[in-house]
């Protein structure tokens, strides 16, 4: 069967980068269905491209865990395992731990204004919005409270790892029943940094992460 999802050729991206979001997009969708074959000549067909950009684009999906390899059968989208979850986010809880208790000592006032900014941006669009959009939102949240740590090593580190959290992200976010608890644990991290407090900033973020881990482990099991 083709697969049906909508292609968005935009001529200022690289062609290679065109089918990557196209084809991340549907897998974060749920367009692309875990388990599925990605055949090459069909997608190219489908996006009217070349095999190469599919083949490039194909290992950057891999590199997101998005995409699986599989010998002599070739792609297919990634399943969502529990070892897999927890693998990804049991780093970046400890990373993140200790980004906000950095964030507490070196934030500053333009940086707690730019928290709250994030913070309402992405109340307003939760729920409403192509998940991708609501996820980048997430991401510029969190990526304001690495940056206030002023410490390139972790924020390098946390890029590195990005990558293998959205997909986590987007599952989690595309649960309504979790957004109002998610939306209230923003609220009091900014709180904790905004006063220094660094012990209830550690364990409202901490929190924030088990939280995660938690739902999406839930969503995996009611599919299976």
């Amino acid at each position: 069967m083709e697969p049906k999802f909508e292609v968005n050729m935009n001529e200022f991206l690289p062609l290679r980068d065109v089918v990557f979001n196209t084809l991340r997009q549907a897998i974060l969708r749920g367009e692309l269905k875990p388990g599925e074959r990605l055949m090459e000549i069909q997608l190219a067909n489908k996006l009217g491209v070349s095999r190469t950009p599919i083949r490039e684009a194909m290992r950057k999906l891999e590199n997101e865990g998005l995409v699986l390899m599989v010998p002599r059968k070739g792609a297919e989208v990634a399943e969502i395992t529990e070892k897999s979850i927890r693998d990804v986010l049991e780093v970046r809880r400890a990373l993140e731990e200790l980004s906000v208790q950095l964030a507490c000592d070196k934030i500053t006032k333009e940086g707690i204004e730019a928290l709250r900014s994030a913070a309402s941006e992405f109340a307003e669009i939760v729920g409403k919005e192509d998940i991708t959009v609501v996820a980048a939102k997430d991401v510029e949240f969190h990526d304001i409270i690495y940056a206030a740590t002023d410490n390139p090593k972790l924020i390098q580190l946390l890029n590195n790892l990005r990558e293998q959290m959205y997909r986590f992200r987007a599952e989690y976010l595309k649960r309504s029943e979790f957004h109002s608890q998610l939306l209230k644990e923003h609220d009091e991290i900014i709180e904790a940094i905004l006063n220094h407090k660094k012990e209830n900033a550690a364990r409202i973020m901490c929190q924030h992460i088990d939280n995660q881990v938690e739902a999406v482990i839930d969503i995996i099991r009611r599919k299976d």
